[in-house]
């Protein structure tokens, strides 16, 4: 059995002599415990140097991609191939592709590891015409260009030029800013009004690096800054201006400064083109979804490409926003909807209730994106313009959720009124003007003194309904008393007929007397009831 073992200074293959040892793989480090022990189980075959450290690289780099170098081919064909035996490798991946471009047999295992471990402690007396400071000089040259050819094609390196862009793109922002107020206030004292009529900061300082001193402003042309209407206020207001006189020494500081304006913006806007280009080329999907500012700034705040695609959807959402969220948590109220991601265009162009909504959905469709770009081999921003397209959709309908499409005789039924603004006219009322009392305390005690009688006359009237039901009651049971004894009187006339008269006379007064004392009840009972 043959073993390829590849090393700083060159390739090289050795023959295992005893192949019984091998099977012994916890025992099998003692064999390597001395130079001697080691000769009597490997042998040098054969081993090929490099010539340079540029040709160790590429020989590297090809290992690490599972590549062959043609060097390595070479060697495996001229000694492998002609001994026919099979090849010991240390990468299962290397050994995949030897085995489908040179057609030979090759071996990973845990022995092959641990032979391979031995044959690393006692390299200097296995391979002879190598010195122990060569090996290390070259070992130490190929490690440093090793790591240099990784850091500049490595792809999550890359987007370190973004989070510098963007950083710097800020900061220029804020130096504008305070460069700019600095200017218009110190030239304010000289010529306040020139402020009021430009409100372009860009065109402010061209307009005063190429005049200078108010006075020269009637001979000026500045048709390449302003047009003719504005050139003409400035220069009207120029002769009648309030401002204070200063030296020539005071406008060659302010002049100073406007050409420090004037090329710090001129670089900013250079450096936002390099950062279009730039994300256009690292993230494309990205840049389309939310844009090249937004999205470079949460390239920025998680660090690389790499670590914003291993965010989820709802982190990548309220990025950003870290301290409101904190905040909400330890007061217990509403966590925050948005972070970065508020500033992209499709959540501005969605009303306020519908905000939250759409950053939500952004935020999904972005974390795609972010994954496509980061782990994707295509660079190609379709899926990006794809995404976007559905969302603008999806806004569309939450826009017009109220307003549906109604198709034949539904449209007269579902024709709007005419909408008519109805103005109150409301009438001021001075009464809670004044703070005094309306009414003195007499004019009180008066009030409560008829309120008591009122109450009082209401209290006997509901007693003499009382005791006018009790009175109806006894007349009722005085009549049902009354009919019993006619009744008896009746019996009594039929039995005697001798006393015919004076029985006659009876009944016809008895009769007479119910019917009026009837229709007075009734008249009561309904006065009582209304």
């Amino acid at each position: 059995m043959l073993v390829l073992f590849e090393t700083s200074v060159g390739y090289a293959i050795f023959k295992v002599l005893n192949e019984k040892k091998l099977q012994e793989v916890d025992s099998l480090w003692k064999e390597f415990e001395t130079p001697e022990k080691a000769n009597k189980i490997v042998k040098l075959k054969h081993f090929e140097k490099f010539q340079d450290t540029a040709e160790a690289l590429a020989a590297f780099t090809a290992l690490m991609e599972g590549k062959i170098n043609k060097q390595l081919k070479k060697v495996l064909k001229k000694i492998v191939k002609e001994a026919h035996e099979p090849l010991a490798v240390a990468d299962a991946k290397l050994g995949g592709v030897i085995k489908e471009k040179l057609n030979l047999s090759c071996i990973h295992s845990p022995v092959v590891n641990e032979l391979m471990r031995g044959i690393r402690s006692q390299m200097d007396g296995l391979i002879p015409g190598v010195e122990p400071r060569e090996m290390s000089a070259m070992c130490l040259g190929l490690a440093h260009s090793l790591s240099r050819y990784r850091l500049k094609f490595s792809a999550d390196k890359v987007d370190t030029m973004i989070v510098q862009a963007i950083s710097l793109l800020d900061d220029l922002d804020k130096e504008l800013n305070n460069y700019i107020m600095r200017c218009r206030e110190w030239y304010g004292w000289h010529f306040p009004e020139l402020g009021k009529i430009i409100s372009d900061n860009l065109t402010y300082c061209k307009c005063l690096q190429k005049v200078g001193d108010r006075r020269n402003y009637a001979s000026a042309t500045l048709s390449e800054f302003l047009p003719e209407e504005v050139e003409a206020e400035v220069k009207a207001a120029a002769e009648i201006s309030m401002g204070t006189e200063v030296s020539e020494e005071d406008i060659c500081n302010i002049l100073h400064l406007c050409t420090q304006v004037i090329e710090i913006s001129e670089y900013r806007t250079q450096l936002y083109e390099y950062l279009q280009n730039r994300m256009m080329a690292i993230a494309p999907n990205v840049t389309v979804m939310v844009g090249e500012l937004v999205g470079a700034r949460l390239i920025a705040h998680a660090g690389s490409l790499l670590n914003l695609a291993k965010h989820a959807a709802s982190t990548v959402q309220i990025l950003g926003a870290e301290k409101a969220l904190f905040r909400a948590l330890k007061s217990r109220r509403d966590t925050p909807k948005y972070g970065l991601i508020y500033h992209a265009s499709l959540v501005g162009q969605s009303s306020p209730k519908h905000k939250g909504k759409i950053s939500r959905m952004l935020a999904a469709k972005t974390v795609l994106a972010i994954r496509y770009d980061a782990f994707g081999e295509d660079s190609s921003s379709a899926m990006g313009v794809e995404n976007r397209a559905k969302l603008e959709a999806r806004l569309r309908t939450l826009e017009d959720r109220g307003i549906r499409k109604i198709s034949g005789t539904g449209k007269a039924l579902a024709k709007t009124e005419k909408y008519e603004h109805k103005s109150e006219v409301k009438t001021y009322d001075p009464s809670g003007d004044s703070t005094l009392p309306t009414c003195s305390k007499k004019r009180k005690i008066e009030q409560v003194d008829k309120e008591g009688e009122v109450t009082e006359k209401k209290a006997k009237k509901a007693k003499i309904k009382v005791k006018v039901e009790e009175e109806e009651e006894e007349e009722v049971v005085l009549v049902e008393e009354e009919t019993s004894t006619k009744k008896k009187k009746k019996k009594d006339k039929k039995k005697h007929i001798k006393e015919e008269p004076v029985s006659e006379e009876e009944p016809c007064t008895s009769t007479a007397i119910p019917s009026p004392e009837k229709k007075k009840k009734k008249k009561k009972k309904k006065d009582i009831e209304d």
